[in-house]
């Protein structure tokens, strides 16, 4: 079996869909989806998505996620996707997608790290809001197919160039997939984690493959740990309670009930704090109070929160609730331009795989839908202005596939062995810039 398409995207997230709308309509798209289509991370974002409100909150805002990323995030980046922002939500809207809003004016709530709110957002499921409608929008088109259960296991490539990639099917058939422009949204690690908020198939098997194919990565040792996801001893997938419940008012509390720090502190600070608290105490998590928010706005600003939460036995209307830190985002991944190119020709890579610099050391809360969709657009208009068909193809031997399950072992060692390499390589320049 061999498949061929003018463009083929690695995952099915906000980003690849994104990415395929924005594709010209007369060339045939393939979309890999390595699980059920809607069994992305885009569909577990809770708190919003981030917009420039007015010109007045430009430097606020820029300065909001510089500070977040402590100042090692791309400037120029850092200002495409704030400036491209209004142009994202109005196209948002148009696809249907359903902003909490008051007689027709947008509502904005505040998260941490935000010196104003800029947040917009639909109940505590955003991303399952914009992602289904980006979906359903990409389901009409005739030009794309998608293939779910369908994971990419390597690229094809020659002499710096990607000629598309090798997949296979939840049959188990090993397949090549020929493509002139191959995009990368495959999401991010957190499979790799114990604990973690992602699906446990986002295993950064994309970032293992570009290792091997000498393609360049940027920050692998930047992930970020979200402070508050629900406690539990079940094993799995760590329920995330928004950081927007704390933007509205919620507040940590240690054993003893008391209030010990600034909720709307940046991420990779709080949960330090968090993880201070809980070795101070001698628990495994620490209390969060819904408390000071009316209880007729949390039912209707949270009710997927409110309806977890009872399942594990919480009524967050009544009483505090036990959440611990947890595995969450990727700053870092495959290095790309401002065009999500990456140093591979006809290689591009968008979301939470890629690493074009908006989120510097750590993400400022709600920035990713919004980075991801304009860089998604962003790669979809470079493709779609350059040069197209590559006549080339190279050979292929699909017998080095025939054992997938020592191939995943070898990719997540070479992913865990790329991130101590990073961490190490820092501590070392680091040791040498106090000197």
């Amino acid at each position: 079996m061999k498949k061929k398409a003018d463009i083929l995207i690695v995952g099915s997230g906000a980003a690849g869909l994104f990415c395929a709308l924005h594709l010209p309509r007369d060339k045939k798209i393939l979309i890999l989806s390595k699980d059920d289509v809607k069994n992305s991370d885009s569909y577990l974002a809770q708190g919003g998505i981030c917009v420039l409100k007015s010109e007045d909150d430009y430097a606020s805002y820029f300065e909001d996620t510089m500070k977040a990323g402590h100042h090692e995030n791309r400037k120029e980046s850092v200002e495409i996707m704030i400036r491209s922002s209004r142009k994202i939500i109005d196209e948002l809207i148009l696809y249907g997608v359903d902003f909490e809003n008051d007689h027709g004016s947008l509502i904005f709530t505040r998260e941490g790290g935000h010196s104003t709110p800029r947040i917009l957002f639909h109940e505590d499921a955003t991303g399952k809001e914009i992602t289904s409608k980006l979906l359903r929008a990409v389901q009409q088109l005739p030009n794309v197919t998608i293939c779910e259960h369908t994971t990419m296991i390597d690229l094809m490539t020659e002499s710096n160039t990607c000629f598309g990639a090798i997949a296979v099917d939840g049959e188990g058939t090993v397949f090549p997939v020929r493509a002139d422009h191959t995009v990368l949204a495959c999401g991010g690690l957190g499979g790799l984690f114990e604990h973690t908020t992602n699906f446990q198939h986002m295993t950064g098997d994309a970032l293992a493959i570009a290792v091997r194919h000498q393609i360049e990565l940027e920050n692998i040792d930047y992930i970020q740990i979200h402070p508050t996801t629900l406690y539990s001893k079940k094993p799995g997938r760590r329920f995330l309670i928004s950081e927007s419940v704390r933007g509205e008012g919620a507040v940590l509390l240690d054993k003893a009930g008391e209030r010990f720090v600034d909720e709307l502190l940046p991420r990779d600070i709080l949960t330090q704090k968090v993880y201070e608290q809980m070795e101070k105490d001698d628990m495994p998590y620490v209390w969060l109070s819904l408390a000071p928010i009316p209880k007729e706005e949390i039912e209707g600003h949270f009710p997927n929160i409110c309806s977890r939460c009872r399942e594990e036995g919480y009524d967050v209307t009544k009483e505090p609730i036990p959440v611990v830190p947890a595995q969450h985002y990727f700053m870092g991944g495959i290095w790309v331009d401002a065009d999500s190119r990456t140093s591979m020709r006809h290689l591009y890579a968008i979301g939470e795989t890629s690493c074009n610099g908006v989120h510097g050391a750590n993400r400022l809360a709600s920035n990713s839908l919004l980075e991801s969709l304009v860089f998604a657009k962003r790669a979809a208009q470079k493709i779609a202005s350059g040069h197209g068909h590559i006549a080339h193809e190279p050979r292929v031997d699909l017998t080095a596939y025939a054992d997938m399950e020592k191939l995943r072992e070898q990719y997540k060692e070479i992913v865990l062995q790329e991130i101590e390499k990073a961490k190490q390589r820092r501590r070392k320049n680091d040791g040498e810039s106090e000197k």
